[in-house]
Protein backbone atom coordinates (compact mmCIF):
# COMPACT_ATOMS: atom_id res chain seq x y z
CA UNK A 1 0.00 0.00 0.00
CA UNK A 2 1.39 3.53 -0.95
CA UNK A 3 1.41 5.54 2.14
CA UNK A 4 0.23 9.62 1.52
CA UNK A 5 3.29 11.89 1.27
CA UNK A 6 3.56 14.93 3.72
CA UNK A 7 5.99 18.16 3.29
CA UNK A 8 7.28 20.11 6.54
CA UNK A 9 8.27 23.21 5.11
CA UNK A 10 10.15 24.71 7.86
CA UNK A 11 11.95 22.88 10.56
CA UNK A 12 9.91 21.84 13.88
CA UNK A 13 10.79 19.70 16.59
CA UNK A 14 11.64 16.16 16.09
CA UNK A 15 8.67 14.98 17.98
CA UNK A 16 6.49 16.37 15.84
CA UNK A 17 8.22 14.95 12.47
CA UNK A 18 8.11 11.63 14.40
CA UNK A 19 4.11 11.56 15.06
CA UNK A 20 3.79 12.49 11.08
CA UNK A 21 5.52 9.71 10.14
CA UNK A 22 3.17 7.27 11.55
CA UNK A 23 1.01 8.74 9.02
CA UNK A 24 2.69 10.29 5.95
CA UNK A 25 6.31 9.41 3.91
CA UNK A 26 8.09 12.88 5.06
CA UNK A 27 10.03 14.84 3.53
CA UNK A 28 11.39 17.91 5.29
CA UNK A 29 13.25 21.48 4.43
CA UNK A 30 15.99 20.62 6.48
CA UNK A 31 17.52 24.27 5.15
CA UNK A 32 15.81 25.73 7.62
CA UNK A 33 14.95 28.82 5.12
CA UNK A 34 11.79 29.98 3.82
CA UNK A 35 11.07 28.46 0.79
CA UNK A 36 9.83 30.79 -3.12
CA UNK A 37 6.45 29.74 -4.14
CA UNK A 38 8.12 27.96 -6.92
CA UNK A 39 10.40 26.16 -4.52
CA UNK A 40 6.89 24.94 -2.41
CA UNK A 41 5.25 23.95 -5.53
CA UNK A 42 7.49 21.67 -7.09
CA UNK A 43 8.40 19.81 -3.25
CA UNK A 44 4.84 19.84 -2.51
CA UNK A 45 3.64 19.20 -6.22
CA UNK A 46 2.70 15.30 -4.95
CA UNK A 47 1.79 15.56 -1.65
CA UNK A 48 -1.60 15.02 0.08
CA UNK A 49 -0.33 17.36 3.48
CA UNK A 50 1.60 20.37 3.82
CA UNK A 51 2.79 21.39 7.24
CA UNK A 52 3.84 25.28 6.74
CA UNK A 53 4.65 28.19 8.98
CA UNK A 54 3.81 31.82 8.63
CA UNK A 55 6.95 32.43 6.48
CA UNK A 56 4.89 30.43 4.00
CA UNK A 57 2.30 31.77 1.36
CA UNK A 58 -0.28 29.34 0.68
CA UNK A 59 -2.46 30.81 -2.02
CA UNK A 60 -4.74 29.68 -5.44
CA UNK A 61 -1.76 29.65 -7.39
CA UNK A 62 0.35 27.22 -4.91
CA UNK A 63 -2.63 24.93 -4.12
CA UNK A 64 -3.46 24.92 -8.08
CA UNK A 65 0.44 23.53 -8.39
CA UNK A 66 -0.72 20.91 -5.57
CA UNK A 67 -3.25 19.17 -6.90
CA UNK A 68 -3.01 16.21 -4.09
CA UNK A 69 -3.30 18.39 -1.17
CA UNK A 70 -6.33 17.92 1.09
CA UNK A 71 -4.77 19.76 4.25
CA UNK A 72 -2.42 22.16 5.08
CA UNK A 73 -1.41 22.13 8.90
CA UNK A 74 0.06 25.89 9.55
CA UNK A 75 2.30 25.54 12.78
CA UNK A 76 0.95 29.08 14.04
CA UNK A 77 -1.45 30.62 15.74
CA UNK A 78 -2.77 32.88 13.25
CA UNK A 79 -3.10 31.90 9.61
CA UNK A 80 -2.64 35.25 7.58
CA UNK A 81 -0.09 33.68 4.56
CA UNK A 82 -2.80 31.46 4.12
CA UNK A 83 -5.73 32.23 1.49
CA UNK A 84 -8.71 30.38 3.44
CA UNK A 85 -11.21 31.09 0.53
CA UNK A 86 -9.39 29.79 -2.03
CA UNK A 87 -8.42 26.48 0.05
CA UNK A 88 -11.98 26.11 0.94
CA UNK A 89 -12.51 26.51 -3.17
CA UNK A 90 -10.47 23.47 -3.68
CA UNK A 91 -11.61 21.51 -0.97
CA UNK A 92 -8.52 21.69 1.31
CA UNK A 93 -8.52 21.76 4.69
CA UNK A 94 -7.04 24.63 7.12
CA UNK A 95 -5.28 23.76 10.46
CA UNK A 96 -3.74 26.25 13.01
CA UNK A 97 -2.42 25.89 16.25
CA UNK A 98 -4.93 28.22 18.41
CA UNK A 99 -3.98 28.67 22.41
CA UNK A 100 -0.31 26.30 22.49
CA UNK A 101 1.81 29.38 22.70
CA UNK A 102 -0.20 31.60 24.90
CA UNK A 103 1.53 30.96 28.59
CA UNK A 104 4.88 30.90 26.54
CA UNK A 105 4.31 34.38 24.93
CA UNK A 106 3.00 36.11 28.74
CA UNK A 107 6.26 35.08 30.23
CA UNK A 108 8.31 36.69 27.03
CA UNK A 109 5.99 39.54 27.79
CA UNK A 110 7.47 39.71 30.78
CA UNK A 111 11.00 38.88 30.37
CA UNK A 112 11.34 42.42 28.59
CA UNK A 113 9.39 43.76 31.04
CA UNK A 114 11.95 43.49 33.72
CA UNK A 115 14.59 43.59 30.98
CA UNK A 116 13.53 47.09 29.96
CA UNK A 117 12.64 47.75 33.77
CA UNK A 118 16.03 46.79 35.28
CA UNK A 119 17.70 48.04 31.79
CA UNK A 120 19.54 44.41 31.52
CA UNK A 121 20.33 44.89 27.88
CA UNK A 122 22.08 48.00 28.95
CA UNK A 123 23.54 46.39 31.41
CA UNK A 124 25.07 43.71 29.33
CA UNK A 125 26.32 45.48 27.21
CA UNK A 126 27.96 47.90 29.58
CA UNK A 127 29.87 45.00 31.28
CA UNK A 128 30.83 43.54 28.00
CA UNK A 129 32.52 46.64 27.13
CA UNK A 130 34.70 46.56 29.77
CA UNK A 131 32.99 49.49 31.52
CA UNK A 132 31.92 48.67 34.86
CA UNK A 133 34.58 49.78 36.95
CA UNK A 134 33.73 49.86 40.48
CA UNK A 135 29.65 49.44 42.46
CA UNK A 136 27.74 52.80 42.04
CA UNK A 137 24.29 52.97 43.52
CA UNK A 138 23.10 55.06 40.68
CA UNK A 139 24.83 53.26 37.65
CA UNK A 140 21.92 51.64 35.47
CA UNK A 141 19.70 52.34 38.67
CA UNK A 142 16.43 51.28 36.67
CA UNK A 143 12.98 51.11 37.94
CA UNK A 144 10.93 49.16 40.39
CA UNK A 145 7.71 46.68 39.14
CA UNK A 146 6.43 45.83 42.38
CA UNK A 147 3.96 48.02 43.16
CA UNK A 148 3.54 49.84 40.10
CA UNK A 149 0.88 49.72 37.51
CA UNK A 150 0.33 47.59 34.11
CA UNK A 151 -1.34 48.74 31.12
CA UNK A 152 -2.95 45.71 28.67
CA UNK A 153 -3.79 46.92 25.45
CA UNK A 154 -5.96 43.83 24.29
CA UNK A 155 -6.88 41.78 27.10
CA UNK A 156 -7.49 38.05 25.30
CA UNK A 157 -5.83 35.20 26.23
CA UNK A 158 -2.62 36.11 26.12
CA UNK A 159 -3.43 39.56 28.05
CA UNK A 160 -5.34 37.44 30.67
CA UNK A 161 -1.68 35.63 30.76
CA UNK A 162 0.05 39.12 31.65
CA UNK A 163 -2.22 39.95 34.17
CA UNK A 164 -2.00 36.85 36.16
CA UNK A 165 1.98 37.15 36.19
CA UNK A 166 1.44 40.56 37.82
CA UNK A 167 -0.42 39.81 40.67
CA UNK A 168 2.96 38.22 41.92
CA UNK A 169 4.67 41.58 41.55
CA UNK A 170 1.33 43.54 43.82
CA UNK A 171 0.62 45.27 40.49
CA UNK A 172 -2.80 47.59 39.61
CA UNK A 173 -3.36 46.19 36.43
CA UNK A 174 -5.52 47.78 33.51
CA UNK A 175 -6.74 47.47 30.52
CA UNK A 176 -8.23 48.49 27.34
CA UNK A 177 -10.23 46.30 24.27
CA UNK A 178 -12.76 46.78 21.90
CA UNK A 179 -14.77 45.58 24.45
CA UNK A 180 -15.05 44.93 27.82
CA UNK A 181 -14.46 41.21 29.51
CA UNK A 182 -16.88 39.86 31.46
CA UNK A 183 -17.10 40.67 34.95
CA UNK A 184 -15.63 37.34 36.70
CA UNK A 185 -12.61 37.35 34.60
CA UNK A 186 -11.88 40.90 35.69
CA UNK A 187 -12.53 39.66 39.42
CA UNK A 188 -10.02 36.88 38.58
CA UNK A 189 -7.06 38.97 37.19
CA UNK A 190 -7.66 41.83 39.46
CA UNK A 191 -8.28 43.65 36.32
CA UNK A 192 -9.57 47.37 35.89
CA UNK A 193 -11.26 48.43 32.18
CA UNK A 194 -10.37 52.22 31.40
CA UNK A 195 -10.28 53.45 27.97
CA UNK A 196 -7.18 54.30 25.66
CA UNK A 197 -6.48 58.18 26.92
CA UNK A 198 -6.74 56.49 30.84
CA UNK A 199 -4.34 53.83 29.89
CA UNK A 200 -1.80 55.87 28.53
CA UNK A 201 -1.98 58.34 31.48
CA UNK A 202 -1.72 55.74 34.09
CA UNK A 203 0.35 52.82 32.47
CA UNK A 204 3.82 52.52 33.80
CA UNK A 205 4.06 49.88 32.15
CA UNK A 206 2.44 49.14 28.85
CA UNK A 207 2.25 45.69 27.04
CA UNK A 208 0.50 45.48 23.67
CA UNK A 209 -1.75 41.85 23.06
CA UNK A 210 -4.25 42.81 20.14
CA UNK A 211 -4.87 41.21 17.12
CA UNK A 212 -3.02 43.21 13.74
CA UNK A 213 -6.37 44.53 12.03
CA UNK A 214 -7.00 47.78 10.51
CA UNK A 215 -8.42 49.43 13.56
CA UNK A 216 -4.97 48.23 15.50
CA UNK A 217 -2.62 49.13 12.82
CA UNK A 218 -0.77 51.97 14.31
CA UNK A 219 -2.46 52.16 17.61
CA UNK A 220 0.32 53.11 19.09
CA UNK A 221 2.34 56.23 17.01
CA UNK A 222 4.13 59.32 18.01
CA UNK A 223 1.10 61.20 19.37
CA UNK A 224 0.36 58.43 22.43
CA UNK A 225 3.97 58.35 22.87
CA UNK A 226 4.28 61.68 23.06
CA UNK A 227 1.57 61.51 26.04
CA UNK A 228 2.82 58.98 27.62
CA UNK A 229 6.02 60.90 28.25
CA UNK A 230 4.52 64.15 29.33
CA UNK A 231 2.95 62.34 31.85
CA UNK A 232 6.71 61.78 33.36
CA UNK A 233 7.95 65.59 33.12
Amino acid sequence: MVRPRAFVTRMVPDEGIARLATLYDVEVNRGDRPLSTQELAERARECTAMVTQWTDRVDGALLDRCPALRIVANVAVGYDNVDVPAASARGVWIANTPGVLTDTTADLAWALIMATARRMGEAERYLRGGKYRIWSMMTLLGADVHGKTLGLAGFGRIGQAVAKRARGFDMRVIYTGARRAAEEVEHAYGAVFVDKPALLREADFLSLHMPLQPETRHWLGENELACSSRRRT
